[in-house]
């Protein structure tokens, strides 16, 4: 499986906090947005990553991640030219993607909690077909909404919908067979302009090939694409790192995988020695070698 971290849109409901700076790229506490995504995908053992920007972002990202050889996966870059939705990142990334499946992850999403990721770990995909999740949240407006049956049998998607038929939304973690490539590339533009990551699931759902996993408790997810939404989840993270000890950071999850040694995690976290940060994964890498 393949991941695409897109990272392309212009973060006006940041401005002007963005205006010089791609969204991805600011800080939720104490590491860039970016971050959260990469540790999903690195959590699940994917290491063929593409991150896909505007051409005036890319270079922030190449010099964020390089190739991706530090943390032992390899990370290409793609430029998104014109913003065209969503499901525009299965075009763009079509060559990258070649005959394999597919993990999408947006850029200002963040899932934070043991629970989320330990199901992450678990979790069966299908040889065909598409896994989204579902996520309840107080106003589903702004959001593709998804409706269920008694039994959670999905019925109906719906994107940004004004009177929305449940309260449960499809974060920005999606999966996906290799059809994802046609079926993005036949989409025709909503009236916004856009080709919709909810049409996608659309097709699937028609096909009887979509599959809707509900997140479990403990989970909490975020939109960071607004002032109050950032500050929330640098809260939180905050909370978290200091009370329950989490940090999921990408350096850990590399390690872990057994991508990069106990020597390597060290030096990475010595060039960060003097932040919480680099702190911690310098003793993550003592505490292995006792």
């Amino acid at each position: 499986m393949k991941g695409i971290i897109l990272a392309a849109g212009k973060g006006t409901r940041l401005y002007p906090a963005t205006l010089g700076l791609s969204k991805p790229l600011l800080p939720v506490y104490d590491r860039p947005m970016v971050y959260y995504p990469m540790a999903m995908l690195m959590n699940l053992g994917i290491r063929d990553n593409l991150i896909i920007s505007s051409e005036e972002d890319i270079n922030g990202y190449r010099r964020l991640f390089g190739d991706g050889s530090r943390l032992g996966i390899h990370v290409e870059y793609a430029i998104q030219y014109v913003q065209k939705g969503i499901a525009d990142a299965f075009v763009v990334g079509a060559d990258f993607i070649g005959d394999d499946s597919v993990c999408l992850a947006l850029g200002d999403n963040i899932f934070l909690g043991n629970a989320f990721f330990s199901m992450l770990e678990t979790m069966q995909l299908p040889e065909e077909g598409a896994v989204v999740f579902g996520y309840p949240v107080a106003d589903p407006r702004p959001f593709g909404v998804v409706e269920f049956d008694e039994n959670f049998n999905v019925l109906s998607l719906e994107e940004k919908p004004e009177n929305p038929k449940s309260d449960y939304i499809v974060p920005g973690l999606y999966f996906y067979d290799n059809a994802v490539k046609d079926i993005a590339a036949n989409l025709k533009p909503s009236a916004r302009g856009e080709l919709e990551i909810t049409d996608v699931n659309k097709v699937y759902l028609e096909q009887g090939k979509l599959k809707v996993q509900l997140i479990e408790e403990g989970t909490e997810w975020f939109d960071a694409g607004s002032a109050k939404g950032l500050l929330t989840a640098a809260n939180t993270v905050e909370e978290r790192q200091a009370g329950q000890g989490e940090m999921f950071t990408i350096e850990e999850m590399a390690f872990r995988r057994g991508w990069i040694s106990r020597e390597q995690l060290a030096a990475l976290g010595e060039g960060m020695k003097k932040t919480e940060y680099g702190q911690y994964l310098m003793k993550l890498a003592e505490d292995e070698d006792k």
